[in-house]
């Protein structure tokens, strides 16, 4: 007698999505991109419309950058309705030639500047509800630097406040700061090493 075999029916090999193309990440980035360029040549051709929805799109992170830079949110909010008053005033010179984020972090930080010149910013409970919600590290971190860093000289609270607060590279914060990437590790270096020396301890950026 043959033996009868039954065959089992397989079931079809689910399908795997392919990964997301690299290509079409940049061609979402260059399409926000010129969206963006757009909202900006009409603002600056005099669109009210189109400044009000620049300022609304851009004020919750210069904000927050403020609150970092300053270390207490009463500057971090004078400091970024004051930047928005010289958005209005300096935006016809942005020329399109780096990215609009770096050209606002400028903005912001020669706004602070000006305003740390009159007056000197003390560390705010507040503070710490500003940055916590990124990283409990990177608050304890701040908290502990910034007493510190206004005696190390011109750079170091950019610095700070761009590398360990924002989280940008080395190479981001030197475009910014229009100096060599070399010169943004250094003074990274110089202030951990500054932290060592009071017994502070902190988080490598």
């Amino acid at each position: 007698m043959r033996r009868q075999y039954s065959q089992k029916m397989r079931a079809p090999a689910p399908r795997i999505p392919p990964p997301a193309s690299s290509n079409n990440k940049t061609g979402q980035r260059q399409v926000m991109s010129t969206a963006l360029n757009e909202i900006i040549r009409r603002a600056q051709r005099g669109d009210r419309d189109a400044f009000a929805r620049l300022v609304e799109d851009h004020y919750a992170s210069m904000f927050r950058f403020a609150c970092r830079y300053c270390a207490n949110r009463q500057d971090g909010e004078d400091v970024t309705q004051q930047a928005c008053i010289k958005l209005a005033r300096s935006l016809e010179q942005f020329r399109f030639e780096s990215a609009f984020s770096s050209w606002l972090y400028r903005l912001v930080i020669n706004t602070a500047r000006d305003m740390h010149k009159s007056r000197r910013p003390a560390v705010s409970a507040e503070f710490e509800d500003i940055v916590a919600a990124d990283s409990a590290e990177t608050a304890i971190y701040l908290q502990q630097v910034v007493a510190q860093v206004d005696r190390m000289g011109e750079g170091f609270r950019e610095v700070l406040a761009l590398v360990i607060g924002e989280g940008l590279t080395h190479a981001e914060a030197a475009v910014i700061l229009q100096v060599r990437e070399s010169t943004v590790s250094w003074r990274l270096h110089e202030i951990r090493k500054r932290l060592s020396a009071q017994g502070q301890s902190g988080v490598d950026p």
